[in-house]
């Protein structure tokens, strides 16, 4: 049966419950090659959801939300964030990184993506910029799969978080993204963000932003 987008429920993430965390797991892999599926492109692809999923839901889960379909097999949808990135990134290396470091231990002298993701999960910090946390303290990872795409899902999980957001007093949030995935760039804009900072040799990411 195909579903409509009336169909999908836009829920709080449920702490402890193994099928939103597999399903987070799961979302993350199957959309972490510009959007498409990252098993094959890396050595182990569970850094992805290491990195970029899990922990938030560990760390905060009051700010993760799901587009639930009532498939079996869990959301079809996620977002997650953290509403002050240097507070994150400080419980990240204190509370989440002694957990997951033995998994994915760094690999010397590899500089392709496995390596250099490798390397960023033990160095959490480097994905804090000072300029764009001043005014844009909060940060966000969106994803959906293929079969969740293009219904209007996304912006209703934007507008979820922002909302937690605003209730929390928080002033502005932002993300880092690939400015090749033209896609997901055209989605941030319509909804709202605008450039911050854009790629350079030192950062090759551009950073969006939402005042709120």
């Amino acid at each position: 049966m195909t579903r409509t987008a009336g169909d999908v429920r836009i829920r709080p993430y449920r702490p402890g419950d193994a099928v939103d965390a597999a399903a987070l797991r799961r979302i993350c892999v199957r959309t972490g090659e510009m959007g498409g599926d990252a098993r094959g492109h890396f050595r182990d692809p569970g850094v992805l959801p290491a990195l970029f999923a899990t922990p938030y839901a560990e760390l905060d889960s009051g700010l993760v939300f799901v587009a639930d379909d009532g498939d079996p097999d869990g959301p079809i949808g996620y977002i997650v964030g953290a509403p002050d990135t240097e507070a994150f990134y400080r419980d990240f290396r204190a509370r989440w990184l002694p957990r997951i470091r033995d998994r994915f231990p760094v690999l010397p002298g590899r500089t392709d993506r496995d390596g250099e993701l490798r390397a960023l999960l033990h160095a959490p910090e480097r994905m804090i910029n000072a300029e764009v946390v001043r005014d844009h303290p909060a940060h966000l990872h969106i994803d959906l799969l293929p079969h969740g795409q293009r219904r209007g899902l996304g912006t209703r999980l934007m507008t979820a978080y922002c909302d937690a957001l605003r209730e929390r007093g928080v002033p502005g949030l932002h993300l880092a993204m690939n400015p090749a995935n033209t896609a997901a760039h055209a989605f941030y804009l319509r909804y709202g963000f605008r450039p911050l900072r854009e790629p350079s040799e030192d950062s090759p990411v551009l950073h969006l932003g939402l005042r709120l």
